[in-house]
């Protein structure tokens, strides 16, 4: 692959094009983003900054992340699966977070299709590793919207498949990619 399809930071180390843009995004992308993710908690949590990032810049979810996470209950799915119209109007109502109806509910629904699948003795967890290394995120979309989840598009699907380690999506060249492939194969 050509120079110019990797950004050198200022450590001199190359990284994936959209890695260069900010100290956020370069933070995220070494210590984060494919380090393998293999529990509910975080892959819900995934799932669910995935969606509220639909059509905004991932570097806004970043920056409004631990506001979510307040705002979420830590993103544990038991205790987001309770949530009611009240905390709905209160999510609404919070400047920490993306105060989309329509993302604020799936992210509730989506909790209590998590408590669901664990109840039907398939984790999310062990769902979305089923499709380690997948070529899209078609399939599993299809699963996680008959399993009640939603804004669950094959591209967010992916794009979570990509944060969670279940694909590596690390170009060949960056520095990064081969710790990323050690870890997933240590699981």
């Amino acid at each position: 692959m050509p120079e110019s399809a990797t950004v050198r930071g200022a450590d001199g180390q190359r990284r994936c094009p959209w890695a260069g843009t900010t100290a956020e995004y370069q933070a995220y992308h070494d210590d984060e983003w494919g380090r393998p993710v293999v529990d509910d908690v975080r892959i819900y949590e995934k799932l669910c900054l995935e969606g509220f990032q639909s059509g905004l810049s991932w570097l806004t979810i970043l920056r409004k992340r631990e506001g979510f996470r307040r705002a979420f209950a830590g993103f544990e799915p038991e205790k987001v699966a309770r949530f009611d119209d009240g905390d709905v109007l209160r999510l609404l109502g919070d400047a920490g977070i993306i105060r989309h109806r329509g993302k604020i509910e799936a992210a509730i629904a989506n909790a209590r299709a998590t408590v669901g699948l664990r109840e039907a003795g398939t984790p999310l967890t062990e769902l979305v590793w089923e499709y380690r290394d997948g070529a899209d995120g078609k399939e599993l979309s299809r699963r996680l919207k008959a399993a009640g989840f939603r804004f669950v598009g094959p591209t967010t699907v992916y794009s979570s498949m990509e944060a969670c380690g279940i694909v590596n999506g690390h170009i060949a060249e960056c520095w990064v990619r081969d710790a990323v492939e050690a870890e997933r194969g240590a699981g």
